[in-house]
């Protein structure tokens, strides 16, 4: 591997993988990094770099993505980086995660990220603050219930799960199952604290409830089915005792709902900036 004169590592193009070859990564062609100079914004450029791929065709839609040991060679950036990067391309929904199998790319739509009013601003900021929360609490609430959960509580999971999933169907009331299957999650930790809290704050933990926005925006039920899907990863690792993977899927499942709501908040900030009379910056 050589250097270039930044010392970073100047990754050569790796062999391309033979076409129609199921379940491949994508060509190497396809996926050739370019070197990074500083460390701020190496999440940033990563996610530019195969945003570009994407919306280009070059890494169509079904196609698999190097692992992320694979993409840390390609860029010359480290696993955290390259997780980060992931996470904010799933909440753009232009990629999607099944874990233990891979990433693929998803069809690249129009408007994937809700419109948030520039008067709802105050609001998301407080959503933001809860996710926060949220992905601290729930992670290690996630891991926990895949070591210590117990058949009966399990069915609840799957119960919440299959009322969701029909309300989703119907378009119907999904807030409550949603709810339900974090707390159920919290009380199968065998810890009273985890679902005291999650009792505490209530169904208002669920971002929809208070941005409109969401809701409006869902209209074919896209968020909401990806939602689920997310849903299902939890469960799936919960359901096998897989602590690691549970609390993966959960951070997943939570850092998606914050950054589509974090890129919604700053396009609101520009609206409001933009708009007449307000004060220069």
């Amino acid at each position: 591997m050589a250097l270039t004169a930044a010392g970073n590592p100047q990754v050569q193009e790796p062999p391309a993988t033979a076409a129609g070859e199921a379940g491949a990564a994508v060509p190497g062609s396809a996926f050739v990094g370019r070197p990074r100079q500083r460390a701020r914004g190496l999440a940033h450029g990563l996610v530019e770099d195969l945003s570009v791929k994407i919306r280009d065709g070059a890494l169509r839609a079904g196609d698999k993505l190097p692992t992320e040991s694979e993409i840390m060679r390609a860029f010359g950036v480290s696993r955290t980086v390259v997780r980060e990067a992931l996470s904010k391309l799933q909440a753009s929904g232009l990629v999607e995660t099944h874990h233990g199998v891979g990433t693929f790319v998803l069809q690249p739509r129009a408007g994937g990220v809700f419109r948030l009013d520039p008067g709802d601003i105050a609001t998301s900021v407080d959503v933001l603050a809860v996710l926060e929360l949220r992905i601290s609490l729930e992670t290690e609430s996630a891991g926990l219930a895949a070591t210590r959960r117990t058949e009966e509580q399990l069915l609840a999971m799957r119960e919440a799960l299959d009322d969701f999933e029909r309300n989703v169907a119907v378009a119907g009331n999904t807030v409550a199952p949603d709810f339900r299957f974090h707390l159920q999650i919290a009380q199968a930790t065998g810890n009273p604290y985890f679902a005291d809290i999650m009792s505490h704050l209530g169904t208002t933990i669920i971002p929809r409830t208070r941005i409109n926005a969401i809701r409006n925006h869902d209209r074919r039920g896209e968020y909401l089915s990806r939602v689920n899907r997310e849903h299902e990863e939890i469960y799936a690792a919960i359901a096998r005792g897989d602590a690691e993977s549970a609390r993966a899927a959960m951070r997943i499942h939570l850092t998606n709902s914050r950054e589509r709501l974090r890129i919604a908040q700053e396009a609101a900030k520009s609206v409001a900036g933009a708009a007449p009379g307000s004060p220069s910056t």
